[in-house]
């Protein structure tokens, strides 16, 4: 796979926002398929134990550097990875894409009331893209599912099950499916839809979101741990 490094085993795209929108856009011109994942190091440290999941993380069209600590991974490898991608950033990216190229989307994931309050949203911000369909996370009958996404008619598929379930969801499905972008969002149908506020800009353009999110909800320490960790074990690495 081009365009992409390891770190701790785990491909990490180097592309930015302009040259993935690029890529995906091309994918959707020409017919093709790829699926979008972001990793970061929390995630990386729970993939060195969990083998299934890193290949099939390894084995998606983009994994995105969704954190802070990817960046300087990479600066310690002396690697290429210079740009944090944010999922929920390149979920709108890929909005603004498909409002410009009147693509059709499919929301799937959330609860009820987040899902149908994201598309309200969408619309009303994105009028030239075409809303195919939505469903909340709630789904029981999958078989209706797939056959209601396939008549959509949707380019673009954003998935909100929470990692790993929405990567797994995807990769059991998308051979079914003749959707040809899928991505994985997590709770980015909440911020789309205002029930959960982002960090302000200042921390988000330092990525320093997570000291945003430690402040808010101290209880996230432990999680938070995973960071020093995670240098420290990418600089053994190196050794």
């Amino acid at each position: 796979m081009s365009n992409v490094e390891k770190i701790l085993d785990v491909n990490v795209s180097t592309l930015n926002y302009e040259e993935l929108i690029t890529s995906i856009d091309s994918l959707i011109e020409t017919g093709g398929q790829g699926n979008i994942i972001a990793v970061n190091p929390e995630k990386i440290m729970a993939l060195q134990n969990d083998s299934k999941l890193k290949d099939l993380i390894n084995s998606a069209t983009f994994t995105i550097p969704d954190g802070i600590g990817v960046i300087l991974a990479s600066k310690l490898n002396k690697g290429s990875v210079t740009e944090r991608v944010t999922g929920v950033d390149l979920f709108v990216k890929l909005l603004e894409l498909a409002n410009r190229k009147s693509y059709k989307i499919f929301l799937y994931g959330a609860k009820p009331d987040v899902v149908s309050k994201a598309v309200e949203n969408i619309q009303k911000d994105y009028p030239n893209l075409i809303v195919a369909g939505y469903r909340d996370g709630y789904v029981s009958d999958q078989d209706e599912l797939i056959d209601e996404i396939n008549a959509s008619g949707a380019q673009l598929m954003f998935v909100a099950l929470g990692s790993p379930k929405q990567e797994f969801w995807i990769e059991n499905n998308k051979e079914k499916l003749t959707v040809n972008i899928f991505q994985g969002v997590g709770g980015s149908f909440d911020v789309i839809s205002g029930t959960v506020k982002r960090a302000p800009a200042a921390f988000r353009n330092t990525g320093t979101e997570w000291l945003y999110r430690l402040l808010s909800q101290p209880s996230r320490i432990q999680r938070q741990m995973a960071l020093p960790k995670f240098l420290i074990k990418v600089l053994n690495s190196r050794k």
